[in-house]
């Protein structure tokens, strides 16, 4: 069975991609995470985890 592409291409776009160093990020504050996840769940009345819609239609 032919392959998709040879093994001696591999990793070329990665290797000419110049490197871009990424932004320092900083948490948030537990207290007001615990305050987003308030309004979310119980004022927006939205589920938990990525499936966040209401299905109040």
């Amino acid at each position: 069975m032919p392959t998709h592409g040879s093994l001696s291409k591999a990793g070329k776009v990665r290797g000419q991609t110049p490197k871009v160093e990424g932004k320092p990020r900083r948490r948030v504050i537990p207290r007001i995470r615990s305050r987003r996840n308030y309004e979310k769940r119980v004022v927006l009345n939205r589920k938990a985890g990525q499936n966040w819609k209401s299905f109040r239609r």
